[in-house]
């Protein structure tokens, strides 16, 4: 059966309206067709006004982690009837759809070709939103993903999949509930550690162990490029004590942009634009001073002061511009 839930959005002339959201003909109640009711009419999404962002938000108002990718009709099959061709204008971290600004229904004509469907399957637990265990939605339950140390590629995959930019540090960790005697576990993933979300690489399968026998995987993702459009250029966020925050361009130079640009597989540095070249960010100011000789694989193995440097503003936040991804 497809997940449902109710919210408000604002409909025709902008009178609020109670509509429900739902997946349809996916193998799991986390993927399908993307279809809304107005009034007591259900219809599709028309894929030409609907894309990550939009399927970002959709995907956590339905508990169902990130959304992996956004497909056509091929994949679920074609609707029936209505198509509401509103454009979501979402800026992907609302909680609903009600959230995002929208045009009017119909606005647009669109055949259901171009039905949108939508993939979510990945999050992480038990820490914050870049830290934490691996779970994927997979035969109707989140399942804990079970990799070791040597699983760097898919942490990265998971890491840039959900937004989180490059990988920090791997971990494993005793299950926190010995109680349970077994549990249904995720295995067989195998990645490059290139690919965009889990769905590239190879296909997984569930494997029932003992909760006491195994280790789980704790990732932390560190560091992403923002407000660009882009992964490879933008302002340098950094994750530091559970938030996101900024870097100081106090010594900052090429040595230093060319580290992030190994460390994100975006290539090598083609510039290190200072200041706010790609507008000033908000909260923390968590580096500063840092000092890279160049050959490092991660900001964190350079010199640097940490915590909120008070001399530090907003308009002095680091922008980076890598030449693209690496294969």
């Amino acid at each position: 059966l497809p997940s449902i839930i109710t919210c408000g959005v604002h409909g025709v002339n902008g009178v609020m309206s109670r509509i429900a959201v739902r997946l349809v003909n996916g193998w799991d109640s986390c993927s399908g067709r993307v279809e809304l009711q107005y009034l007591s009419d259900w219809g599709s999404v028309c894929g030409d006004s609907w894309d990550m962002r939009a399927a970002s938000v959709l995907c956590g108002q339905l508990k169902c982690g990130s959304a992996v990718a956004v497909l056509g009709a091929d994949w679920f099959g074609e609707g029936s009837v209505h198509i509401w061709a509103d454009v979501f204008d979402c800026h992907g971290n609302e909680t609903h759809l009600s959230e995002c600004p929208i045009s009017s229904w119909s606005r647009t004509a669109c055949s259901h070709k171009r039905d949108a469907g939508v993939i979510c399957s990945v999050r992480l637990s038990g820490g914050s939103e870049c830290e934490g265990q691996v779970e994927v939605y997979f035969s109707q339950d989140w399942r804990r993903v079970l990799l070791d140390s040597r699983s760097l590629p898919e942490a990265s995959v998971v890491c840039r999949q959900l937004g989180c930019g490059s990988v920090l540090n791997v971990s494993s960790s005793s299950p926190s509930s010995p109680e349970q005697h077994s549990h249904m576990f995720v295995t067989g993933f195998n990645c490059s550690g290139s690919e965009a979300h889990l769905g590239n690489c190879s296909s997984p399968k569930l494997l029932n162990l003992s909760c006491s026998s195994r280790e789980q995987l704790s990732i932390t993702c560190s560091s992403k490029l923002v407000g660009s459009g882009g992964d490879c250029a933008g302002r340098l966020e950094v994750f530091l004590n559970g938030s996101w925050g900024t870097v100081c361009d106090d010594s900052w130079d090429i040595e230093d942009a060319q580290v992030v640009c190994r460390q994100l597989q975006c290539g090598v540095a083609l510039s290190a634009h200072v200041p706010a070249w790609f507008g000033p960010g908000t909260g923390p100011i968590w580096l500063s001073e840092v000092q890279c000789e160049g050959s490092e694989t991660s900001l964190w193995n350079c010199r640097y002061q940490s915590v909120g440097k008070l001399d530090c503003r907003h308009k002095e936040d680091v922008g980076v511009v890598c030449s693209g991804k690496m294969c």
